[in-house]
């Protein structure tokens, strides 16, 4: 009897003492996931791209998509066609699916307050991408390139391409006048306002002088933005300006174009209504580096565009998610600019690289954005 209750006493022990160690162990994870570090790995992060209509967006997409996959996670990538209750509905139903994260590049910067608002409520982290998403206390952080930056580039080498500066930046002996029209961003994309701004900075001194003129009369960012980014309405945009202010036969000089895909709608609407020769256009800025505007400035049409490595936002991005998801703190490098009307979103920003005939090979050939094949 006394052998039957020494063992019974000694199961009685070690199952207490199991049961302690497993509280222990469930206690440890606890205090892990408390920190954020204990299911960051397999947690859904949602990547909201607004178009597949343009191919930086489906790079960046699917950038995103794959670094986070390396990195554990789980993701749900979705494109809204430019169609703004689309992303709102997509952002809806990854809130659903359990998502822990959400990288934003936004249509409209202002429609997704209640959607967000959702997140918040079941704490979600937010990050706006490339976009900033304005009318929201409940974005976390925000990375992008430094657009004003981006527009003074576009501009700079507008003035490079006509000869008003040269490859350094310094004024040249050339006098001018030269015609010029200017084309928008999308009204409801925060980025456009700080791409004109930029741009017009840098030739207010110039159109101050007269050395710069704009025939069309249309200095406003309302009468040159170009909603959705749409290459269509900017080709007809362009279209009635030739009719309207160039019927004469009057020299267009250079066209500031904040966007490739404005470019080439641009470029589409000289050569058939205009009557511009394609190796006679001209200068035309752009921005993305996307390839068939790369080609046009092989091939001597557009100018020059302005690249914005899009595997580094991306990269900058699925950190700043995995900080967040792991307890830690992002690293940010401006905390002033981004005011989205109701708080300063802490931004990472990225820097941008002007691409010309004389630099293509080096900056996205040699750095293996693209491959040679790519631009031929």
């Amino acid at each position: 009897m006394k052998f039957k209750k020494s063992w019974g006493v000694l199961a009685l022990v070690l199952a207490v003492l199991v049961a302690l160690t497993g509280c222990g162990a469930r206690g440890s994870a606890a205090g892990s996931g408390n920190s954020g570090s204990a299911d960051a790995n397999g947690s859904l992060v949602g990547i909201s791209m607004p178009t597949q209509t343009s191919e930086r967006w489906i790079a960046d997409g699917n950038n995103v998509q794959d670094s986070l996959k390396k990195l554990g996670y789980k993701t749900d990538l979705q494109y809204a066609n430019d169609d703004i209750p689309t992303q709102v509905s997509q952002i809806e139903n990854m809130l659903t699916k359990g998502a822990k994260a959400l990288i934003i590049a936004a249509i409209d910067g202002t429609t997704l307050t209640d959607v967000l608002d959702k997140a918040k409520q079941q704490n979600v982290k937010v990050i706006a991408y490339d976009r900033l998403i304005n009318g929201s206390p409940n974005v976390d952080y925000y990375t992008t390139f430094d657009n004003y930056q981006v527009g003074v580039q576009q501009a700079t080498s507008l003035l490079t391409g006509l000869g008003l500066v040269d490859a350094n930046g310094k004024k040249t002996d050339a006098k001018g006048p030269f015609n010029i029209e200017l084309f928008g961003g999308s009204p409801d994309d925060n980025n456009a306002g700080f791409f004109w701004n930029g741009a017009m900075d840098t030739l207010k001194p110039y159109l101050d002088a007269g050395t710069l003129k704009v025939p069309s009369g249309q200095k406003n960012f309302n009468q040159a933005a170009i909603l959705r980014w749409q290459a269509s309405v900017a080709q007809k945009r362009m279209e009635d300006i030739i009719s309207s202010a160039y019927s004469s036969g009057k020299k267009l000089d250079g066209v500031l174009s904040p966007y490739d895909g404005l470019s080439i709608g641009i470029i589409s609407a000289l050569t058939g209504a205009g009557g511009y020769s394609p190796s006679k256009l001209p200068v035309i800025t752009g921005q993305d580096a996307e390839k068939a505007s790369v080609k046009s400035i092989i091939a001597g049409q557009q100018y020059s565009t302005v690249f914005k490595d899009t595997r580094k936002l991306g990269a900058q991005a699925v950190t700043m998610v995995d900080d967040l998801l792991k307890g830690k703190q992002p690293e940010v490098n401006d905390t002033k600019s981004y005011n989205n009307k109701v708080k300063v979103v802490p931004a990472y920003l990225l820097k941008s690289v002007v691409i010309t005939k004389d630099n293509y090979q080096k900056e996205l050939v040699d750095s293996g954005y693209y491959q040679a094949s790519d631009l031929k």
